[in-house]
């Protein structure tokens, strides 16, 4: 994980693509517990560091993850292309672009995307 750094006013704790696989409640709290522990608003992990079965919603991973960060106020940006996973799953498209509608939880192709992103919501 890198140092924090403000992007439009928001701290973030940006995650690298190597590292442990998040797959579970353990992993999970302990990113919690990074973001928290840096004072970070929003943690950002790329989908590399999530297990196939994260994305696959029957198994709830990804909406038990979500309740998670929405109980520790802090917010989640998953980085990176998840066109074939979207491509092959209905829901998980719906999963993701409802997702992208709110402010806890963002699905997001790029770095760039997201200072866009970010950007926006600060003039709103």
């Amino acid at each position: 994980m890198s140092e924090p750094r403000t992007i439009h006013g928001v701290r973030i704790l940006e995650y690298p693509a190597e590292g442990p696989i998040l797959g579970n409640d353990r992993a999970i709290m302990d990113l919690i517990a990074d973001g928290r522990s840096h004072n970070a608003d929003m943690v950002v992990v790329p989908t590399a560091r999530f297990s196939a079965e994260f994305f696959q919603l029957r198994t709830r991973l990804a909406g038990d993850l979500l309740q998670k960060f929405v109980n520790y106020q802090l917010r989640l940006t998953i980085l990176g292309d998840l066109s074939k996973e979207a491509s092959e799953s209905q829901s998980l498209q719906a999963f993701i672009r409802e997702s992208n509608r709110g402010a806890h939880l963002w699905f997001l192709n790029t770095i760039q995307e997201l200072e866009q992103k970010l950007a926006a919501a600060q003039e709103k």
